[in-house]
């Protein structure tokens, strides 16, 4: 997933406005693995059922926005938390 670096410098998460990095594909595979055992919800309570080509993680790495057809989604409703992956 390629963001262009200088629309990377301008987005912050809208929650607590810190800087956002693209996620490593480390994180990104757990994150997939993840969901297709049906077990991620976005912070709306919504079960995730499609894979994450990117992502848009916070510098604290608790918050997750998904990239979808090349778009940062950069709603929180939207968003994952990343706690969920540390189980």
């Amino acid at each position: 997933m390629v963001i262009n670096p200088e629309l990377l410098k301008l987005l912050v998460c809208p929650e607590t406005k810190q800087p956002v990095n693209l996620v490593d594909d480390s994180v990104l595979q757990k994150v997939n693995l993840y969901i297709s055992k049906g077990e991620v919800v976005n912070k709306s309570g919504v079960i995730i059922e499609y894979q994450l080509t990117g992502g848009l993680i916070t510098d604290d790495e608790k918050t997750l926005y998904p990239i979808r057809d090349d778009i940062p989604v950069m709603l929180v409703a939207d968003s994952l938390s990343m706690e969920q992956f540390n189980k």
